[in-house]
């Protein structure tokens, strides 16, 4: 009979992808006069290797009063000490960055000296304070092979980096290839995610592979995953979700962009964080962290999907916590058949 009446739609291939970044304050000897910039952070949008168009955002806090006439941003593969030769990046290239934003200490430009792994900001000497400083730069290629870079930060008070600088501080950035990492260095943010983990142990995650098995408009398809956060970072962290919907060539299966709950027979993919019990799939957060989830996902038999949502976040420093995120799919009797899929990827950035 459900080969005559019901088209059977097949979900498979949930691949759920994440990408941990890192950034970390490194301690560098000072020149003289020097202190350092605290606090201060550089975060990217996408943090995999060779990824193109990325932006990344400077933030930190003057230590100095004093004029101001240009910031030195280096990127360097070798080290983070500032009296160190830099080695450029493989494959780096900021060449074609655009400053888009710019707050607290403005009227900066991208000096014409700049090349593939320095940025240079200038404008005319002024007198600046102790205020928090935030530059948005877009266009920026990452780094092709994986591992760290580190980004060199120091202010001058002459227009084009010349002299003494002021002030410096340094950070660390992590570009993953693989699939599973874990960041464990102090400071550190440790990030792991599979189809299921045993209790904090990251080494016991599975392969971060759903099938959905076969659906129609009878039958609601779910599947779950679990990850596990951990961070000493001063001002916590934060992780997102990207990627599209359940897509068979042009078919697709629309995402629950307003959010509800689970209804056979009608188009929707969604996502929470929830135990829930119609369908019966997911958990609860667990572990001694106390991160907040997003309360558009934190609703029980609730689901939603909008990619780029923040899905959880802290301001603090966070003991282990474990997500079970729970997918659901239905499709209604009129939906094409064929193989449905996506691909999720999960980002945590932490600030140090």
């Amino acid at each position: 009979m459900e080969r005559l009446h019901v088209r059977a739609v097949r979900a498979s291939a949930l691949l759920l992808v994440f990408v941990a970044s890192l950034v970390v304050t490194l301690v560098q000897p000072r020149g003289a006069y020097a202190s350092d910039l605290q606090p201060r952070a550089m975060k990217v949008s996408d943090s995999r290797a060779g990824q193109s168009g990325v932006t990344y955002e400077l933030s930190f806090r003057n230590a100095t009063n004093g004029t101001v006439g240009s910031i030195s941003i280096d990127f360097c593969s070798n080290s983070a000490i500032i009296q160190d030769p830099c080695t450029p990046p493989v494959g780096f290239d900021a060449s074609g960055a655009n400053l888009v934003s710019q707050t607290g200490m403005t009227g900066f430009s991208i000096d014409p000296t700049s090349t593939n792994n320095h940025i240079l900001l200038t404008r005319p000497p002024a007198v600046y304070g102790q205020f928090l400083a935030t530059y948005t730069f877009l266009n920026i290629q990452n780094q092709t092979n994986g591992g760290p870079m580190y980004a060199r930060v120091a202010t001058y008070p002459t227009s084009d980096g010349t002299g003494q600088y002021t002030d410096n501080g340094s950070m660390a950035l992590y570009f993953p290839l693989e699939l599973n990492v874990n960041a464990e260095v102090p400071p550190f943010l440790k990030f792991c995610l599979g189809e299921s983990i045993s209790a904090f142990d990251c080494t016991t995650a599975t392969e971060p592979f759903s099938d959905m098995g076969n659906l129609g408009p009878l039958v609601t398809g779910a599947a779950q995953s679990q990850m596990v956060i951990a961070t000493n970072a001063q001002d916590g962290y934060s992780m997102w979700v990207l990627g599209g919907t359940m897509t068979s060539g042009n078919n697709t299966i629309p995402s629950m962009a307003v959010g509800g709950p689970s209804i056979k027979g009608t188009a929707q993919f969604g996502l929470n964080l929830r135990a829930n019990t119609a369908p019966v799939i997911g958990d609860d957060p667990v572990g001694p962290g106390v991160a907040i989830v997003n309360p558009l996902y934190s609703q029980q038999n609730q689901f939603r999907y909008v990619s780029g949502d923040q899905l959880v976040t802290t301001d603090a420093p966070d003991d282990l916590r474990k997500y079970t995120v729970s997918y659901i799919v239905n499709v209604p009797a009129g939906q094409p058949g064929g193989v449905y899929a996506t691909t999720l990827t999960y980002i945590a950035l932490a600030n140090f």
